[in-house]
């Protein structure tokens, strides 16, 4: 067990101060190490379980500075007896560990089914064996999906995975679901779409496409589109999927077992998003043909709503993608030397 400081200065005269114990699985990966910076600067006490599988996208310089101390744990989720022993006295829980490649969820699917299947039950077991009243959030991802039948989807939409990853994380969220009917648990599912911001992997194709293409804009170097680059995608900054977590989290009597869609008010094509990057950070956007067999794996369009998310919950993403993308380039220009020594 390691403790490590991160230093974030005052806490925010926004933020409601939390004193509550709030464990996050998956700590040093995008979505977790937001979310780990977000409690402590709200004065929360912090623990984060995490291996820093190769494959999982965290990066240990994530959670580097800090004036509160946070409890690192260097195990996994797939580790029952582990699990078990750090959710005792939680009240908060986050699910953020996952292998979220999808190229690589094809090569070694059962390594995927540990973490994305076996992991969530472990969670929901050990939460379950504890008697736990504590507010599980697992997040789900809107890959999930497939190809949509109808436009824009919510979360009634029938899913229809192209990989193994999404397929898992449907399974995943299944047991969520499952678990909170039949053992009283508070739990829910928030599904998040391409989220984008500070302390992504952007160093990898394996994780989402727009951080890498911030990844490469950064460098200067030129941002592959496969032509027209017409299908439509959903962003949201990392800022406002955090505060959609949180909220969450902190509303069990409104989403205990329920599924909500955090996504973001528009859509923009593949070539936007490149486009819009490179004028942001650098770089140039290059068109080419689709390789020979990758086309039939595209899904078309991802369209979908937030209605539920705002009527239940009254949240609503605030930073606009070009804004967005400039709180990334500032975050990222001074650290950029820490996110490409994975290569």
């Amino acid at each position: 067990m390691l403790k490590q400081l991160i230093n974030l200065g005052p806490i925010s005269s926004g933020r409601q101060r939390i004193n509550k114990n709030v464990l996050i699985f998956g700590g040093f990966g995008f979505i977790g190490s937001n979310l780990a910076l977000e409690y402590v600067n709200r004065g929360a006490k912090v623990t984060v379980l995490d291996n820093l599988e190769s494959t999982a996208g965290g990066n240990l310089f994530n959670l580097q500075s800090c004036i509160n101390d946070i409890e690192y744990i260097n195990s996994s989720i797939v580790q029952y007896d582990e699990v078990l022993k750090v959710v005792k006295d939680k009240q908060i829980i986050f699910n953020s560990a996952s292998i979220s490649s999808h190229a690589l969820s094809m090569k070694e699917p059962r390594k995927n089914i540990d973490v994305n299947t076996i992991g969530v039950l472990n969670i929901l077991e050990a939460l379950k064996e504890c008697r736990s009243e504590a507010s599980f959030v697992h997040i789900g991802t809107t890959t999930q999906y497939g190809s949509l039948i109808y436009e824009p989807a919510d979360e009634n939409h029938p899913e229809f995975p192209a990989d193994i990853y999404s397929a898992n994380k449907v399974v995943g969220e299944k047991y969520v679901l499952i678990y909170s009917r039949a053992y009283d648990l508070n739990t829910c599912v928030v599904r998040l779409p391409n989220t984008f911001g500070p302390r992504a992997a952007i160093h990898s194709p394996h994780y989402t496409f727009n951080n890498y293409f911030i990844g490469l804009a950064l460098q200067g170097k030129d941002i592959t589109v496969f032509k027209p680059g017409e299908q439509l995608r959903n962003v949201i900054y990392i800022e406002d999927a955090v505060a959609a977590l949180i909220l969450a989290a902190e509303s069990t009597q409104l989403t205990k077992g329920e599924t909500f869609l955090a996504v973001g008010d528009h859509h923009y094509s593949v070539r936007e998003l490149a486009t819009k990057t490179c004028s942001s950070m650098g770089g140039k956007l290059n068109l080419i043909d689709w390789p020979k067999g990758l086309k039939k794996v595209e899904i078309g369009n991802a369209k979908f709503s937030n209605k539920k998310i705002k009527s239940v919950l009254g949240w609503t993403p605030k930073i606009k993608l070009e804004e967005g993308l400039e709180l990334t380039k500032n975050y990222f220009s001074n650290y950029l030397e820490h996110y490409f020594n994975d290569e």
